[in-house]
């Protein structure tokens, strides 16, 4: 899904060619968007569903519930889907993530923020188009108490939905968390990609572009004592705006 001006085409043709170099078969490779200009023409795209939520709410995070609605609401669409944020970065195959217990109709990263704790980060999801519809049906219907019940929509589903499950642990990571050094050492040490890595996430910042420069911007001075990344040459690699290897 793109909505909004926070990611430009660019990010999303970039995911596109990631994907197509880490699936071995044939894709379909759909985009929600505001806005399909310079979209690659093997991305079909589709208007980026509204939520009837209150404003501003209803143009954040909480729009990617949609995709938890009928196929009718989702252009027809049926099936099994595998859900990638625009800001991910692809380092190994994503064949597993369509084999992989095929039967479970959702399946999640998990948040390397809060672990251990149930909550799936949405950044990397399987789902099936359909199944759960009350997620979307409960959230325009009961949006009052669910927005001040839950800080944001990854954590609503992960309460509510009536199935959960998640990808091995190493499979999806977090830039953050598993690939920037403790600090002090970031400051010397390069952000380091685990070998076993499938789909690495930038939720907030630094994005992609930022780690590939070594950039982690921040508002508050006082955050630069420990907001601080070297250059990350593995991300310019894996986010080349490139069809083949």
């Amino acid at each position: 899904m793109k909505w909004g001006s926070l990611y430009g085409v660019e990010y999303l043709n970039r995911l596109y060619r990631m994907v197509r170099r880490h699936v071995s078969g044939p894709i379909r490779f759909v985009c929600l968007t505001d806005n399909a200009e310079g979209a690659l023409p093997d991305i079909e795209c589709y208007d980026c569903p509204t939520i009837a939520i209150p404003h501003p709410v209803c143009l954040g995070g909480w729009r990617k519930v949609n995709l938890f609605g009928t196929s009718k609401h989702l252009f027809g669409l049926e099936g099994d889907w595998l859900y990638l944020d625009m800001d991910v970065v692809i380092t190994g195959s994503l064949d597993p993530f369509f084999e992989y217990e095929p039967e479970l109709p959702y399946v999640v990263m998990q948040n390397w923020t809060q672990p251990g704790k149930g909550i799936g980060n949405t950044s990397c999801y399987r789902f099936r188009i359909g199944h759960d519809t009350y997620l979307l049906d409960n959230l325009v219907n009961n949006h009052t108490e669910i927005l001040e019940t839950y800080p944001n929509s990854q954590t609503y589903i992960s309460r509510e939905i009536k199935q959960i499950a998640f990808w091995p642990d190493d499979w999806c990571i977090l830039f953050k968390v598993q690939c920037v050094p403790p600090w002090p050492q970031r400051f010397w040490q390069t952000p380091y990609l685990p070998s076993s890595a499938r789909v690495v996430a930038f939720p907030g910042v630094p994005n992609p572009h930022e780690a590939l420069e070594g950039r982690w911007p921040t508002k508050k001075p006082y955050k630069k004592l420990y907001k601080f990344i070297k250059p990350t040459p593995w991300v310019a690699e894996a986010w080349r705006d490139e069809e083949e290897a």
